[in-house]
């Protein structure tokens, strides 16, 4: 056993320092790029383009991709939403200040 950690002891550090690293990386990255969600209330003449739209600066998705996301989790069949209607959307800033921007929009 010797031996071996003499011939190979930097090939078994970098292996062991690599996986450390990556490990370490992959927890910080990870909790970083998760999305954020809020419930909003649809007023009167909301579409979902036009959602979209208000908080474009908010999501990174294109107008598409949100419909399409906000759709497929929110159970939503065709185009309409209703006024009145609580839907899910995702965002990725940090959820208080957006949370009471929500609020008052539903509101």
């Amino acid at each position: 056993m010797r031996k071996i950690w003499e011939k190979y002891s930097y090939a078994i550090l970098l292996i062991i320092l690599s996986c450390s690293l990556a490990f370490i990386l992959s927890l910080r990255f990870n909790s970083n790029v998760e999305e954020k969600f809020v419930t909003i209330m649809v007023s009167e003449g909301d579409s979902l383009w036009k959602i979209s739209d208000q908080y474009s600066d908010q999501h990174s998705f294109s107008n598409n991709e949100f419909i399409s996301w906000v759709k497929q989790h929110n159970n939503i069949e065709g185009d309409r939403i209703y006024p009145g209607e609580e839907i899910t959307i995702p965002v990725n800033l940090e959820v208080g200040s957006l949370t009471e921007y929500a609020s008052a929009a539903g509101e």
